[in-house]
């Protein structure tokens, strides 16, 4: 198989799966990860979704970060974003019809499981090496600006994503500790073990 067919499937496989990880942490009720309880929060708030949502606030961060990193902005993000939203909506609205689940065991399973979903998805996405979600880069933005550690930067961004959610009413809770907290150490634990699955460059 071609490279770029195996680094397409790759890059839109892992984003379906990423957004399906996303939707089963909104449906789990607990909340979410912060810059995906700011997206539910103007999306409660609005006559908008969460997927649109997702595209609104993505593309005033590929502004953002090109303004901030004095740089053109990534037009190829907007791909990224796009896609992320529309498949937010179509997990969200076409597959589940909005049907948030109940009982706080399922809650805590479901929550879990789209925290692993999340991070294997992202995982598996990265692989393709095309434009990267607006949220990634906006930390790096904040690494080069500050010159602090990639940690000490995601912790600001979403410091800032988290008093956005918080000010937009996101649900914020249990589930936005867990996902912060969980999702870094699982992408480091899949990362590796992808890669050797989806190593394209051995096609060329």
């Amino acid at each position: 198989m071609k490279p770029i067919i195996i680094r397409l499937i790759s890059y839109l496989g892992g984003l379906l799966i990423l957004s399906f990880g996303i939707t089963l942490t909104i449906l789990a009720g607990l909340g979410v990860g912060a810059w995906d309880a700011l997206n539910v929060g103007l999306a409660n708030r609005t006559n908008f979704s969460v997927g649109n949502w997702v595209i609104f606030v993505g593309i005033a961060l590929i502004l953002l970060n090109a303004l901030l990193g004095r740089r053109k902005p990534e037009l190829l993000a907007l791909v990224t974003v796009m896609a992320i939203g529309y498949f937010i909506d179509f997990w969200l609205i076409v597959v589940f019809d909005y049907h948030l689940f109940s009982g706080f065991l399922l809650q805590l399973t479901v929550l879990l499981l789209g925290a692993v979903i999340i991070a294997f998805g992202i995982s598996v996405y990265l692989q393709a090496e095309f434009a990267v979600i607006p949220i990634d880069r906006f930390m790096f933005v904040i690494k080069d600006l500050l010159g602090v550690r990639l940690m000490v930067a995601k912790t600001i961004s979403e410091l800032i994503a988290l008093t956005a959610a918080f000010v937009a009413g996101g649900p914020i809770g249990l589930g936005t500790v867990l996902v912060t907290f969980l999702i870094g150490p699982m992408i480091q634990w899949f990362y590796p073990r992808v890669e050797k699955r989806i190593n394209w460059r051995e096609s060329l």
